[in-house]
C-alpha cells in the first residue's frame, strides 16, 4: 500500500486539467504515442466538441521513481465547470491528495476556490501547480502570491508546469510520491469499498467504480450492497486503464471496477458501500452529501407511448450522472413526463443532448424555472417559482 498514490486534478474551467493529464499519461507510457490524442481521457463526443470535461475519469498509471521503486498512481481527472461540481466531490472522496491547477495567465478563479474548499474539507494533501507558464501572458510572480495567500504554502512548494509543452512533469511526479500520503486501511479487515461512479453497459449490465477502504475483494466473491441489501457475485473485477483490465484480486487502497451482472439501474447507487456477504463490515462508509438541484424543467417524450422508454433512459443516465434528479409529473398539454432537477443551465443542455445521442430520445423540455420560498416583511411564507 505504501507504493499507491490516489489523487485527483481540480481547477477552474479551461485551466488545462485534461492537457496536463495527457502529459502524465504520456510520461508514464500508459498510452502509446500512436493512440495519443488531445483530451485522451474525455471519451464522450460532447466533451471533445465543446472542449470541456463533463465526467470524471479515473485511470491507473505506473511511475518508475528515481529511488528504484515503481509507484501505482490512481488519477481522477475532474470537470471544471460548476454545473458538474458533484463529479468533483465524489472524486475527492476516493483520494488522499489533489493537484490544484491554476492557469498562470488567468490567476485564481471562482471554481478554483470552490474545489479547493471541497478538498480541504476532506483532508486532502494539496499540491499547487501553476500551469501554462510558457505563455507570454503568464504572470508567474503575481499568481504565485495569490496561491500562497489562498492555501498558505511556501513559494518553493508551487510547481511550475505546462501541459502543452510538457514542462515540470518530472518534478510533478516526484512531488506526488513525496507529498501525497499512501492510503490507509487494513487489507485483512472485512471488505469495505465506496462506489464513486457507475456506468451502464448494454451487454454486461451495471459496471460500478469503487475505491477499497479496507479489506480485499477477489473474483467470484459474494458481495452485498449496503444501501439496497442485494447480494451478488463478483463476476469480474479489475483496474481502470485506457480500457478495463481484469484482475483476480484487489486490496485496500486500490481503485477499480466490479461487474456483477446487475441489469436494473435502480439496484445500485453511487455513494453506496460494497462488503463481503459472509464477512460483512460493521458500518457503511459515509458517502456523499445529497445533491441539491438549482434549476428545474419538465422533460416529456414527443410520443406518449415513449414514456416508459424515457424513464428507462433517465435511470441509466442517472447511473452515470448522479446529480440528475427526476420524478414523474403530468401536464394537460404534454401528457406524462418527468420533472427534472439540474445543477445549472449547462447541465440541462448536456442531459438533453445525451438523451438524444446515447438513448435516441427526442424530448420536449419546458422552460427552466427555480422554486423558492419568499419571506414577506409582514410575516408568513409563500411558495413561488421564478421562470427564466
Amino acid at each position: 500500500m505504501d507504493k499507491i498514490r490516489n489523487f485527483c486534478v481540480i481547477a477552474h474551467i479551461d485551466h488545462g486539467k485534461s492537457t496536463l493529464s495527457d502529459r502524465l499519461l504520456e510520461f508514464t507510457k500508459t498510452i502509446s504515442e500512436r493512440d495519443m490524442q488531445n483530451q485522451a481521457l474525455d471519451d464522450m463526443d460532447l466533451e471533445r466538441e465543446r472542449g470541456i470535461t463533463i465526467k470524471s475519469h479515473a485511470i491507473q498509471m505506473y511511475y518508475n521513481h528515481t529511488d528504484g521503486n515503481v509507484y501505482t498512481f490512481n488519477m481522477i481527472d475532474t470537470p471544471g465547470h460548476v454545473d458538474f461540481s458533484y463529479e468533483v466531490s465524489r472524486s475527492i472522496a476516493a483520494c488522499e491528495g489533489a493537484l490544484l491547477l491554476v492557469d498562470a495567465s488567468q490567476g485564481i478563479q471562482a471554481q478554483t476556490i470552490s474545489n479547493l474548499y471541497l478538498a480541504i474539507e476532506n483532508d486532502l494533501e494539496i499540491i499547487p501547480v501553476l500551469n501554462k507558464v510558457d505563455m507570454e501572458s503568464a504572470m508567474i510572480e503575481e499568481v504565485s502570491d495569490q496561491v500562497i495567500d489562498l492555501i498558505g504554502c511556501k513559494k518553493e512548494e508551487i510547481i511550475l508546469a505546462s501541459g502543452k509543452a510538457g514542462i515540470g512533469i518530472e518534478e510533478l511526479m516526484a512531488a506526488i510520491v513525496k507529498r501525497i500520503p499512501p492510503p490507509k486501511g487494513d487489507p485483512k479487515a472485512p471488505l469495505q469499498a465506496l462506489i464513486f461512479d457507475s456506468i451502464f453497459n448494454s451487454f454486461r449490465g451495471v459496471i460500478a467504480y469503487f475505491r477499497i477502504i479496507n479489506g480485499t475483494i477477489k473474483k467470484g466473491n459474494t458481495v452485498r450492497f449496503f444501501n439496497t441489501g442485494k447480494v451478488y457475485e463478483a463476476d469480474e473485477i479489475g483496474i481502470l486503464q485506457m480500457h478495463q483490465v481484469p484482475k483476480e484480486e484487489l486490496s485496500a487502497g486500490n481503485v477499480g471496477y466490479i461487474i456483477t451482472g446487475i441489469k436494473e439501474s435502480k439496484e445500485i447507487k453511487v455513494g453506496d458501500t460494497i462488503t463481503n456477504h459472509f464477512h460483512p463490515c460493521e458500518e457503511a462508509i459515509h458517502g456523499f452529501e445529497e445533491v441539491k438541484p438549482m434549476v428545474f424543467a419538465g422533460i416529456y417524450p414527443i410520443e406518449n407511448e415513449d414514456f416508459e422508454d424515457l424513464r428507462d433512459s433517465l435511470e441509466k443516465l442517472q447511473l452515470n450522472d448522479a446529480s440528475l434528479v427526476f420524478e414523474p409529473e403530468s401536464s394537460v398539454a404534454l401528457g406524462f413526463g418527468f420533472r427534472c432537477g439540474f445543477l445549472g443551465m449547462l447541465h440541462l443542455e448536456i442531459i438533453q443532448e445525451r438523451l438524444s445521442r446515447e438513448f435516441d430520445q427526442e424530448v420536449i423540455t419546458t422552460v427552466p424555472n427555480v422554486s423558492y420560498i419568499l419571506y414577506p416583511h409582514k410575516g408568513g411564507t409563500g411558495d413561488y417559482s421564478y421562470t427564466q
